[in-house]
Formats: structure tokens, sequence, C-alpha cells
């Protein structure tokens, strides 16, 4: 017989009253002094269970059906009916149930029933998907995903999939993983002053990607519009909330488009794949909104509905000055803000709308960010969320190869390291800019998840490489 999906039961592609065969997990279960056990199953097929009756006339009643609990998994054969009760729409009535995974040891088991905290649901990564809220979270980033793609594909804009492996340090801040495999011969001859066990691959300095931006320039400046989606890594010593060492990035580079055009286009991103979630995903935010006692679609709702707040960096710095009252010195023109700052803006000041800071101070900024005409500020700029901060982070890129040079001397960079790069500004160089997301922050302001490390399937941090 042919497995029924429990979404199509929800979709009312199976008929009431059909005889069908279902296979998923055991969500919960509770039986009654009468001989009859209600169980709660999922098949992943959606967020939504269904109900299962078994009765003691099952001639595997007593011995298997009354002995399973949470997680195990199980095949049921039954009558698709109408429920009486007001819990649920639909409940199978079983002919047959049969055991496919047990539980080995219940006492053991770290994903009950019972309600469990985030903390304790990261020791068990591998395990933590069969809980409400990580599949929730699940589908939400898989809508978010399918949302992404197809709006670019929409809007003209081809995929490129940038190296993972490079040989270039984009942002130049150092805090990279470097790539090296380990020279066998050495480690096995070598005493405890030998340290050079490693040997270069590539014959050459190699590291884990921070960003696929300056590779994705050079089809920008043929194809016009591209974009990459992948795995991006950080060495940064930072165990916050907000940070991990491996996370997912969208960048987009668009040709001829100045930075208030790329601005632009991403506020309809954002807007766009919004829209979506609160289409296709109502059942997943319902689930949050409950298990984290917050209303996300109201959130979600308001961020479609309102305009991005664009601001200057010095009109920032200014109402910081005279409106923040945590402020223990003055901000000065040139100083960096820090997540409080930027969450009393976004927060307080702008009643928790998405904003945009724009033309900071180019000290503060990579080499390729665009020089603005007063040679104090770059074209760039960060949009700031509520909740959670600085998401998106994106620039006009600087088309004019002298001031590039003067700019990578500035900051002491290695000319001769970006000789590829100089050579999109020597040949047919153009006006572009682009755009970084930072996925996992994103999905966590959708979700209302305040711990990065919870929208992930399995966080790598400082110290944590699990799984």
């Amino acid at each position: 017989m042919k497995i029924s999906l429990i979404s199509d039961i929800y979709k009312e592609l199976v008929p009431i009253n059909s005889n069908i065969l279902i296979k998923g997990w055991v969500k919960n279960k509770r039986s009654s002094k009468i001989g009859i056990s209600f169980l709660d199953i999922q098949d992943g097929s959606t967020s939504q269970s269904i109900q299962v009756i078994a009765n003691k006339k099952l001639i595997n009643y007593k011995n298997e059906i009354l002995t399973i609990t949470t997680g195990y998994s199980i095949s049921i054969n039954g009558i698709l009916v109408l429920s009486k009760g007001i819990q649920q729409k639909y409940e199978i009535l079983s002919n047959t149930i049969k055991i496919i995974g047990k539980i080995k040891n219940s006492n053991h088991y770290p994903i009950t029933s019972k309600k469990h905290t985030l903390e304790h649901l990261r020791n068990f990564s591998h395990l933590r998907p069969r809980t409400n809220l990580i599949l929730a979270i699940t589908r939400i980033r898989n809508i978010l995903i399918q949302s992404i793609h197809s709006f670019l594909y929409h809007n003209n804009f081809y995929w490129i999939p940038t190296p993972i492996i490079t040989s270039l340090d984009a942002e130049g801040t150092g805090e990279i993983f470097h790539v090296c495999v380990k020279n066998k011969k050495t480690i096995k001859n070598c005493t405890n002053n030998q340290k050079n066990i490693y040997e270069k691959f590539f014959n050459q300095d190699a590291y884990l990607t921070v960003s696929g931006q300056l590779t994705l320039e050079s089809y920008a400046c043929s194809l016009s519009r591209v974009y990459n989606f992948g795995p991006t890594f950080r060495a940064e010593n930072s165990n916050t909330s907000r940070h991990l060492s491996e996370f997912w990035m969208l960048e987009v580079e668009a040709a001829f488009f100045n930075m208030h055009n790329i601005l632009n286009f991403a506020e309809k991103l954002i807007k766009y794949t919004l829209k979506e979630v609160l289409k296709k995903n109502a059942i997943e935010l319902e689930i949050l909104s409950k298990l984290l006692n917050i209303n996300i679609s109201e959130r979600i709702v308001k961020s479609i509905n309102t305009k991005i707040i664009i601001l200057t960096y010095s009109k920032a710095i200014n109402i910081l000055n005279k409106h923040c009252s945590f402020l223990k010195k003055k901000i000065l023109f040139g100083d960096d803000l820090n997540s409080d700052q930027e969450r009393f803006l976004v927060e307080k000041y702008f009643n928790y709308s998405i904003i945009a800071i724009i033309d900071f101070p180019k000290k503060l900024k990579a080499f390729y960010m665009r020089i603005n005409d007063d040679n104090q500020t770059v074209a760039a700029m960060d949009i700031l969320f509520p909740y959670i901060g600085e998401i998106i982070g994106g620039s006009q890129r600087e088309e004019r190869l002298d001031i590039l040079d003067s700019r990578i001397r500035e900051l002491g960079l290695n000319k001769k390291d970006y000789w590829w790069y100089r050579d999109l500004r020597k040949y047919g160089t153009v006006p572009h800019s682009g755009f970084g997301i930072g996925f996992e922050r994103l999905l966590m302001y959708i979700t209302g998840i305040n711990n990065i490390r919870d929208v992930i399937p399995f966080p790598r941090t400082v110290n944590h490489a699990n799984f």
C-alpha cells in the first residue's frame, strides 16, 4: 500500500473514511484505563501531527503498543476519519500498528515530550530536529532559501558558486582559518621541539573564505547581475549570541548600480522573503509564537508595511549623543557604533523600525568601498533590524583604479595580492554595488530566536565543533 503523507491529509488530498498507511514518529502517547491509547504522530511532511487511536482489540496492544514511548518510529494502517474531539481535525482508527524503531532506554532519551531549554538541546544537535521548535525553524529556513533564489532569478540574477577555499583575505581583517594538510611523515618522526608539521597544499597561503564578494565582482563585470549563497567562515574569537565560526551568507553584486540602487533592491528582496514566509509558514510562525510567547507574525507584517528609514552615520551619532542616556562619553566622528548603540537607534529612537545607516567614515570600512566626494566617507550601508542589529552590509564598490590603489596603500595591504581584482578596474571598469546578508541573523529576526546557535543545524563556535 502507498504511504500517505500527513501533509496531504491536511491538504484534503486523502479521502475521508479511506484505508490508509502512514509511517512516522511518536511525539506523545496517552493511555486510558479502559484500554485505549492515543498516539500523536509526525512524519516530517508538515509541522502538524495526527492522532492515531489504538484500542485493546489490536493483537499487539498489551505487549507492544503499551510499551511505545516518545521517539518510537511506527507504521500504522487504519481508517482516516474526522475527529470528534476539538483538539484536532482528523484522526486515524488503527487496524494494525507495527513498531519500526524502538527507544532502547527511554530513561536516557534526551528529547522527551516535556519542554527542554535551548541550551539543553544544543548538546543534542543530532536529535533536536525531533522537537517542534527546531522543526518549525528548519521549515522556515527552507522557505526563506527558496524565496531568495526565486526573487533573484526573476530579477535576472545569475547564481555564481564562488570559491570556499581562497588565497585572499577579502576584508583584510586577519580573522581567517588557514587551509593546510598534516604531513604524516613529519608527524610520525617529529620531536616535541618540532612544530612544522603542516604543509601548504596549494604551495601558497590559503584560507576558508570570509566572503565571496571579490570573486563575485568579476562575474558582475560581465553578467551584470550575480549572487552567491553558501557557507563563510570567521576565526573571530567572539562567543556571543550573534556570532558563528561557520555561517551562511547571501551576497549580491550588480553592475551599473550605485549605493542607493542596491539599498532599494535589498529592501525589496527582504520584503519579498518576509511575505513568502508569512504566506507559506503560517503554521510554523504560530508554533514559534506560542513557544516563545511573542507575536512573530505581527512583527513581520510591520516590517513589510514600513519603509526602511535611511540616515547618515553623522546623523546617527548626533542622535545618540543627544538622546542616548547610557553613553559614558560623546561619540566622535570615526568612532564605531557598538551593538547597544545600534539597538537604541532601532528599538528606542525609531520604534522598532528597520533602519539603514549610510556614508560611514572611510576608516571604519574596507578598502573596496567607494570614496564619496567629501573624501572622508564611503558609499556604504549597514541595515539594522530590531532585536538583532546588523543583518545586511553593503556598498558601492570603488571602480576607479587610482583611488583603489590609494586605499590599498593606506590600509597597508599588498597591492600584488590584489592583481586580478585590480584588473577589473583596468579593463572596462563600471560602477557597481553589492551587499551581503547574514542568513542566520535574518532567520533569527523572522523566528524570534535570540541565539544564533539555534537557527543553524550544527553550530560551530569558539571551542565547539561537535558532530
